[in-house]
Protein backbone atom coordinates (compact mmCIF):
# COMPACT_ATOMS: atom_id res chain seq x y z
CA UNK A 1 0.00 0.00 0.00
CA UNK A 2 2.98 2.28 1.06
CA UNK A 3 4.58 1.80 -2.63
CA UNK A 4 1.17 2.13 -4.19
CA UNK A 5 1.29 5.75 -2.64
CA UNK A 6 4.43 6.89 -4.09
CA UNK A 7 5.70 9.41 -1.00
CA UNK A 8 8.86 10.80 -1.02
CA UNK A 9 10.35 8.63 1.74
CA UNK A 10 8.51 6.25 4.22
CA UNK A 11 9.38 4.20 7.69
CA UNK A 12 7.43 0.74 7.05
CA UNK A 13 6.59 -1.01 9.83
CA UNK A 14 4.88 -4.81 9.55
CA UNK A 15 2.27 -4.91 11.91
CA UNK A 16 -1.20 -5.27 11.36
CA UNK A 17 -2.96 -1.82 10.02
CA UNK A 18 -3.96 0.59 12.69
CA UNK A 19 -0.86 -0.30 15.02
CA UNK A 20 1.20 2.38 13.40
CA UNK A 21 2.74 2.74 16.45
CA UNK A 22 3.15 -0.52 17.97
CA UNK A 23 1.16 -2.21 20.35
CA UNK A 24 -1.41 -0.02 22.71
CA UNK A 25 -0.21 0.43 26.19
CA UNK A 26 3.93 -0.28 25.28
CA UNK A 27 4.83 3.58 25.74
CA UNK A 28 8.77 2.13 25.55
CA UNK A 29 7.72 0.09 22.01
CA UNK A 30 5.92 2.87 21.09
CA UNK A 31 8.45 5.46 21.92
CA UNK A 32 11.15 3.41 20.01
CA UNK A 33 9.19 2.61 16.71
CA UNK A 34 8.61 6.75 16.51
CA UNK A 35 12.02 7.33 16.88
CA UNK A 36 13.11 5.14 14.02
CA UNK A 37 10.52 6.64 11.83
CA UNK A 38 11.97 9.90 12.77
CA UNK A 39 15.93 8.77 12.23
CA UNK A 40 15.34 7.29 9.08
CA UNK A 41 13.40 10.50 7.43
CA UNK A 42 16.61 12.56 8.85
CA UNK A 43 18.59 10.10 7.11
CA UNK A 44 16.41 9.41 3.65
CA UNK A 45 17.52 11.76 1.11
CA UNK A 46 16.74 9.60 -2.39
CA UNK A 47 12.75 10.03 -3.84
CA UNK A 48 10.98 7.08 -2.82
CA UNK A 49 13.25 5.41 -0.42
CA UNK A 50 11.75 3.15 2.09
CA UNK A 51 13.20 1.62 5.79
CA UNK A 52 11.78 -1.43 7.54
CA UNK A 53 11.83 -0.65 10.75
CA UNK A 54 12.91 -4.01 12.63
CA UNK A 55 10.61 -4.20 14.91
CA UNK A 56 8.27 -7.72 15.16
CA UNK A 57 4.86 -8.21 15.54
CA UNK A 58 5.06 -11.44 17.15
CA UNK A 59 7.49 -14.24 16.54
CA UNK A 60 6.03 -15.84 13.37
CA UNK A 61 3.63 -14.10 10.80
CA UNK A 62 0.38 -16.58 11.67
CA UNK A 63 -1.07 -13.03 12.68
CA UNK A 64 -1.57 -12.44 9.20
CA UNK A 65 -3.54 -14.85 8.70
CA UNK A 66 -6.16 -13.67 10.84
CA UNK A 67 -5.55 -9.89 10.72
CA UNK A 68 -8.72 -8.03 9.77
CA UNK A 69 -10.40 -10.85 8.93
CA UNK A 70 -13.88 -11.05 10.37
CA UNK A 71 -14.70 -13.59 13.05
CA UNK A 72 -17.55 -15.39 14.27
CA UNK A 73 -20.36 -13.35 16.22
CA UNK A 74 -21.26 -16.58 17.82
CA UNK A 75 -20.36 -20.59 18.13
CA UNK A 76 -23.78 -21.65 17.20
CA UNK A 77 -23.58 -21.79 13.64
CA UNK A 78 -25.96 -18.97 12.77
CA UNK A 79 -22.88 -17.33 10.38
CA UNK A 80 -23.08 -14.20 11.40
CA UNK A 81 -19.62 -11.76 11.40
CA UNK A 82 -18.44 -9.29 13.41
CA UNK A 83 -16.06 -6.84 12.95
CA UNK A 84 -13.62 -6.13 15.88
CA UNK A 85 -11.77 -3.64 14.38
CA UNK A 86 -11.44 -0.33 17.13
CA UNK A 87 -13.78 2.14 16.44
CA UNK A 88 -12.70 5.21 15.06
CA UNK A 89 -13.29 8.67 16.87
CA UNK A 90 -13.30 12.57 15.20
CA UNK A 91 -11.10 13.89 18.03
CA UNK A 92 -7.52 12.52 19.15
CA UNK A 93 -7.43 9.82 21.82
CA UNK A 94 -4.49 9.45 24.28
CA UNK A 95 -3.68 7.22 26.18
CA UNK A 96 -3.55 8.56 29.04
CA UNK A 97 -4.84 11.91 30.93
CA UNK A 98 -1.57 12.87 31.26
CA UNK A 99 -0.59 12.55 27.89
CA UNK A 100 -3.78 14.71 26.73
CA UNK A 101 -2.91 17.10 29.29
CA UNK A 102 0.84 17.35 27.51
CA UNK A 103 -0.69 17.62 24.11
CA UNK A 104 -2.95 20.81 25.77
CA UNK A 105 0.13 22.45 26.90
CA UNK A 106 1.93 22.25 23.73
CA UNK A 107 -0.53 22.90 21.52
CA UNK A 108 -1.10 26.26 23.84
CA UNK A 109 -4.66 26.19 22.61
CA UNK A 110 -3.54 25.87 19.00
CA UNK A 111 -4.84 23.14 16.28
CA UNK A 112 -2.46 20.81 16.35
CA UNK A 113 -0.12 20.78 13.95
CA UNK A 114 0.59 17.10 13.09
CA UNK A 115 -3.31 17.05 12.60
CA UNK A 116 -3.46 20.06 10.03
CA UNK A 117 -4.93 18.47 7.20
CA UNK A 118 -6.04 14.93 8.45
CA UNK A 119 -9.85 14.80 7.01
CA UNK A 120 -11.58 13.17 10.70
Amino acid sequence: ITRAVNPPRAAYLDYPLGHTAGRPHQPQLNKAIIRGALRAFEQLSRPGTMVHLSHRWSDDDRWKDWVMRPRPRDQGGTGEMEDDRVERHPDPQYQSQADEAAAAQTHQGQACLVCAGIDY
